[in-house]
């Protein structure tokens, strides 16, 4: 189906949305009126412009408190409207949205607010344009979809038709058979449907709509349910985003324009009117890759934590150092890409990653060039919206190419300790630019097929954290998407690589055997910790000592402990025991204080 979105979901001038919006793919786009307002462009140069981009405008809006008024006041209205129309002849827009007024004038009378919106589309029939009445989730009066559509059914005029907005929809009706009546509408009279969705929050409907829209699959809305609906009545229109979202007012017009669309071909995917390469789902982590200007502290830390330095890329400076399945790249390669010590790369284990990278390149992600020789591996590539390079691995495939085989093993580099073979990445965190937090869930869900835990919020002592986590039902990937509360808060949390052992009390001691240094947790947690959970004699001691940290649910119990900053990068070993799916999340406000006392440096 036809694309669309309205210009006030992307931040710029007018002509910067409408060249975004081009650019993302979009046909055509809703013009906001305050837009054309603040725009030099005269109308007739807007049109041009759309024309040259290759968009549509597929509605002007929006006109307001129109219907159910006193006369006086209607007479009003239509004379706003007759200029509306006589632009939207200039600007070459056929159909204006007219929302549910929300005036103190407007009276509570279907029969009124019928026979003014018949007159109403009288003038507009004379200009050639169409009226969608649209019912606002707070009008006064009118405030639901299928009171609105009993209206314009009952002026029966041909150039009235409804329009249909999931917010104004969703935000009012919990139970999806409360949404089946729009399959009654009959489809050549849902003249546009808009689409945003939502989080689901409980707060004042104007101000959740204003502020808190977002693209769907970033909320909590069933957008695919009622899209369902919508499309079994007859709809044959523009799919078209209007999203109202503080963040996006403040972000680069381009690549929200390409999160919406993207937005909207997963979407199409899910109602199945789209097909893009299926998901293939990664079924482990195959390395993890530092960055680095210097290569001795993270080496250091490497070492100290029982991994072997076991090879070197053929080509490139960059190390691979291993124990068990757990594998991490240190590169200290172009200056260009130096900006202290951070993770960089992902490697995920794939079945088949062609189509992996078909699937990525289909909803939009950059497919990456790489620079390699004609005997290195050729993996595909994409990026992720924070910038990370995902590689999609097939290692030790026995058809595939196999990453490894770019590297040449170091002589005499012995095998880990014994329990190598349990070690393994558990998961990965990796802190978000503030205005990319929504995209990058929707991101690694549309894209890696990863599931979307629930968003956590975190206190850090000087704001707020966000988290959301993003994993396979098996947890054999897990990638935590953390981001503070202000612009800053991206550079100032660290990302870090959570290690998986059997035995994080014998691991952390080893750790510290080597040299290395643990973060130390206060004893005020540990008598907490001691007031809320039983543990065995010189447990909880034991704990103390090592600066391990402990949670525990009704599936099973989670131990885990940190290394210190290096660069903007630590580590965590972590125990998992029973079917525990967390994160240690109540121990994190404890951890980030932490941080924060031993280095000054907040941890992500």
């Amino acid at each position: 189906m036809r694309t669309s979105i309205a210009t006030v979901s992307l931040s710029g001038s007018l002509t910067e949305k409408l060249t975004a919006a081009s650019r993302a793919g979009f046909d055509g786009v809703e013009i906001f009126e305050n837009d054309l307002l603040a725009s030099s462009l005269t109308p007739e140069e807007i049109r041009a412009r759309c024309a040259d981009l290759g968009l549509t405008i597929d509605l002007y809006q929006p006109m307001r408190d129109v219907e159910a008024l006193p006369e006086e006041d209607f007479a009003r209205a239509l004379r706003r409207a007759r200029h509306k129309f006589e632009l939207m002849g200039r600007l070459g827009a056929d159909t204006v949205l007219v929302c549910s007024s929300v005036s103190p004038q407007a009276l509570d009378d279907d029969a009124l607010a019928a026979e003014q919106l018949g007159r109403l589309a009288d003038l507009a029939q004379d200009h050639g344009i169409r009226v969608a009445y649209e019912a606002l989730a707070w009008g006064r009066h009118i405030n639901t979809y299928d009171h609105a559509w009993r209206v314009v059914e009952a002026a029966g005029h041909p150039s009235l038709g409804t329009c249909l907005d999931s917010f104004h929809i969703l935000s009012r009706y919990g139970d999806p058979k409360d949404i089946e009546g729009i399959e009654d509408i009959p489809g050549d009279k849902i003249f546009f449907l808009q689409l945003a969705d939502a989080p689901l929050l409980g707060m004042d409907l104007l101000q959740w709509s204003r502020h808190y829209r977002c693209f769907p699959g970033q909320g909590g809305f069933d957008l695919a349910g009622l899209l369902r609906h919508v499309l079994r009545a007859g709809y044959t229109g523009p799919l078209s985003l209007e999203v109202f979202n503080d963040v996006f007012r403040q972000s680069d017009a381009g690549p929200t324009a390409v999160d919406a669309r993207r937005s909207l071909l997963v979407l199409q995917e899910q109602v199945g009117i789209a097909a893009p390469p299926a998901p293939t789902t990664p079924t482990g982590v195959a390395f993890a890759e530092l960055v680095t200007p210097d290569a001795a502290p993270v080496s250091a830390v490497l070492g100290a934590l029982g991994f072997a330095r076991t090879a070197r890329h053929r080509g490139k400076p960059v190390d691979l150092w291993q124990r068990g399945d757990a594998r991490i790249l240190v590169n200290t390669g172009p200056a260009e890409r130096r900006e202290g010590t951070r993770l960089a790369a992902v490697g995920l284990e794939t079945p088949e990653p062609g189509a992996t990278a078909h699937r990525a390149e289909a909803l939009l992600a950059p497919v990456l060039p790489r620079r390699r020789s004609p005997e290195d591996a050729p993996l595909e590539a994409v990026a992720a919206p924070d910038g990370t390079e995902l590689f999609f691995c097939a290692t030790g495939h026995p058809r595939l190419p196999d990453w490894r085989a770019d590297f040449r093993y170091v002589e005499g580099a012995g095998p880990a300790p014994d329990d190598d073979a349990r070690w393994r990445v558990d998961h990965l965190s990796l802190t978000q630019p503030w205005h990319q937090f929504d995209e990058a869930v929707l991101f690694h869900r549309a894209v890696l097929g990863l599931r979307p835990q629930e968003s956590v919020d975190v206190a850090d002592p000087y704001g707020l954290l966000r988290s959301r986590a993003v994993t396979t039902d098996d947890g054999a990937v897990r990638i935590v998407l953390t981001v503070g509360a202000a612009p800053v808060d991206d550079t100032a949390h660290a990302q870090h690589i959570a290690l998986a052992t059997d035995d994080v009390v014998g691991a952390a001691r080893a750790y510290r055997a080597a040299g290395g240094t643990l973060l130390p947790i206060p004893d005020n947690y540990y008598a907490d910790l001691a007031a809320r959970f039983e543990f065995a004699d010189g447990e909880l001691e034991t704990y103390q000592e090592l600066g391990i940290l402990y949670d525990r649910d009704a599936q099973g119990t989670f131990r885990h402990c940190y290394t210190h900053t290096v660069g903007r990068v630590f580590f965590e070993l972590v125990q998992r025991d029973g079917a525990y799916r967390g994160y240690g999340a109540p121990n994190a406000p404890v951890r980030l204080a932490a941080q924060h006392a031993a280095r000054g440096f907040t941890g992500g």
